[in-house]
């Protein structure tokens, strides 16, 4: 799977985990570079609280696209630490 933003491949993975028709990307295969940290948090009811990253790709920001639980719920155990994306970022195969 790839997650496509603004033309570019920011995160690539054939062990993606799909949870409510989001994939999950393993955090080794994000591109670091177009990730920046954000102090947005939200909380799921059965996830946890999710942290969020901001997406920057040629001059172009995309404020809040990827989340992901650094501390998931036992429930979610198996996302803890992945990467999930929303905002126009394309999940292709």
């Amino acid at each position: 799977m790839k997650a496509i933003w603004n033309g570019k491949v920011i995160a690539e993975s054939d062990q993606t985990i799909v949870i409510e028709n989001n994939h999950y990307f393993p955090k080794d295969s994000i591109q670091q570079e177009f990730f920046k940290e954000s102090s947005t948090h939200s909380t799921c009811p059965w996830k946890g609280e999710a942290s969020y990253y901001s997406l920057e790709v040629d001059g172009a920001t995309n404020t809040d696209a990827a989340w992901y639980y650094p501390e998931a719920s036992h429930a979610a155990k198996s996302i803890e630490g992945y990467v999930a994306f929303w905002k126009g970022v394309e999940i292709t195969e």
